[in-house]
C-alpha cells in the first residue's frame, strides 16, 4: 500500500487521447484488409464500402482512420484500391453523442468554405451506453474524419458519417445480435449494430452505399465486459417493453 506521500511522479493516462492506443487500433484494417484479399470467395473488385464503429472518446475511430490512410497511401494497388471510397460510421447514442457534437459543429464551411475544428464538451451523459462515456473526444478525430472526407471530395467517394441511435435502438440491436449470434455485447456496442437491425438506419446506410456493388459492410463488434443476461434482460424491459 503506498500513500499519496508515496507518489512522487504520476499522470493520467487517457484511454483514448494517445497516439500509440490509435496506431494498435489502426491494425484491424490491416486485418480485415488481409482476410478481403485471401478469401477465395472474395470478388476481384471488392471494396469495403463502410466500417461501423461505435465512437467514445474516439480513439478506436482515430485507429480506422489511421489503418484507412496507411492502406491507402502505402503503395500497395491491392490493398489501397479496397480502401479507397470507404465510408466510415460513426456510431452514438443519444445522450452520449460527443463525436456527432463536434463533427457537426466542425463541419460548419461558412467561414470561407474551410471546416474549423470546434471542439463541443457534453453537459453529462444520460445515455444507458455508459460506456460511451467521453464527455469530449479527442480533437484529432474531428481532424482525421475531416482529412478522410477531403480525400472523398476529390472524387474517390471517401466520407465520414454520424450516425445517433436512440437507446431503445441500441438495445434492440444487442437482443437481436444475442439471437443470431449467441453473442452477448452491451449497449455501446448496440450503437454500431443498429444501422443493421433498425429499419430507419439501415435504409439510410444502403442509401449512401448505392452504386457500390460488391461493398463489404464491417461493423466492429466490440464490448462485452460491461453486460450479462440479467442485465439486457433488464434494458430489453425497460427500453422495449418486454422481457426475454
Amino acid at each position: 500500500f503506498l500513500s499519496a506521500n508515496h507518489i512522487i511522479n504520476n499522470s493520467t493516462v487517457s484511454p483514448f487521447d494517445n497516439p500509440l492506443l490509435w496506431t494498435g487500433h489502426s491494425t484491424v484494417i490491416d486485418e480485415i484488409i488481409t482476410q478481403l484479399l485471401d478469401s477465395p470467395s472474395s470478388p476481384t473488385n471488392l471494396k469495403m464500402g463502410a466500417v461501423l464503429a461505435s465512437v467514445g472518446g474516439g480513439g478506436l475511430l482515430c485507429g480506422i482512420l489511421e489503418g484507412i490512410e496507411r492502406n491507402y497511401s502505402g503503395g500497395n494497388e491491392s490493398r489501397g484500391t479496397i480502401v479507397r471510397g470507404t465510408k466510415v460510421v460513426a456510431c452514438e447514442t443519444e445522450g452520449a453523442a460527443s463525436f456527432a457534437a463536434s463533427f457537426n459543429a466542425s463541419s460548419d464551411t461558412s467561414l470561407g468554405g474551410k471546416k474549423e475544428l470546434s471542439m463541443v464538451r457534453l453537459d453529462g451523459i444520460t445515455s444507458v451506453a455508459t460506456s460511451l462515456g467521453a464527455l469530449e473526444v479527442t480533437p484529432t478525430v474531428i481532424e482525421r474524419a475531416h482529412q478522410h472526407q477531403e480525400r472523398g471530395e476529390g472524387g474517390s467517394g471517401d466520407d465520414v458519417l454520424s450516425y445517433v441511435c436512440t437507446d431503445a435502438e441500441a438495445i434492440d440491436a444487442c437482443v437481436k445480435f444475442a439471437n443470431e449470434h449467441r453473442m452477448l455485447v452491451e449497449p455501446a456496442c448496440g450503437a454500431s449494430l443498429a444501422p443493421l437491425y433498425s429499419e430507419r438506419l439501415r435504409s439510410k446506410l444502403l442509401e449512401e452505399l448505392q452504386g457500390d456493388g460488391d461493398s463489404a459492410i464491417v461493423v466492429e463488434v466490440c464490448g462485452g465486459s460491461g453486460v450479462n443476461l440479467e442485465l439486457l434482460e433488464g434494458w430489453k424491459a425497460q427500453f422495449l417493453g418486454d422481457a426475454l
